[in-house]
């Protein structure tokens, strides 16, 4: 999960934001809010995003 988030971060390929989810979630991630945004192909996610910020702990 956390290799996964470093990489969408450095990249800036933010199409494997779904897949972060279903890590999130096999991790033990419930919180909705985290796993919807994750989720939401309609967003435009850049780099600063609140979640993949929170799980690299750069907060």
């Amino acid at each position: 999960m956390l290799a996964l988030a470093l990489t969408v971060y450095e990249a800036r390929d933010f199409s494997a934001m779904p897949i972060l989810a279903d890590a999130l979630q096999d991790a033990g991630c419930d919180n909705t809010d985290v796993l919807d945004h994750c989720r939401d192909t309609a967003l435009t996610h850049v780099r600063g995003c609140w979640v993949v910020d929170l799980v690299l702990d750069k907060f």
